[in-house]
């Protein structure tokens, strides 16, 4: 039996296949593991529009992220949770 690659690998793969620079993947990469940690590692399946703005909030709250991480952060949990 072959085992299923990993969810992250399964979206690594889709970033590669459209192209998206090395940087983009890590950091995409990066801020759906904090997300992820952050919600004590709930399955990201089940989050949603609450979830991310929750995160987001606490970026901007807890760790002072400039704006443009912060849109960073978003636009990496946009993009793998409509996957």
């Amino acid at each position: 039996m072959v085992a299923q690659p990993r969810l992250l690998d399964r979206f690594r793969d889709v970033l590669r296949r459209r192209h998206y620079s090395c940087k983009t993947e890590k950091n995409y990469i990066r801020w759906i593991k904090h997300f992820v940690t952050f919600h004590n590692m709930q399955s990201s399946r089940e989050m949603g529009a609450a979830e991310v703005e929750a995160f987001l909030t606490h970026l901007a709250n807890d760790f002072k992220v400039a704006p443009s991480k912060q849109n960073q952060a978003f636009s990496g949990l946009i993009y793998k949770l409509t996957q």
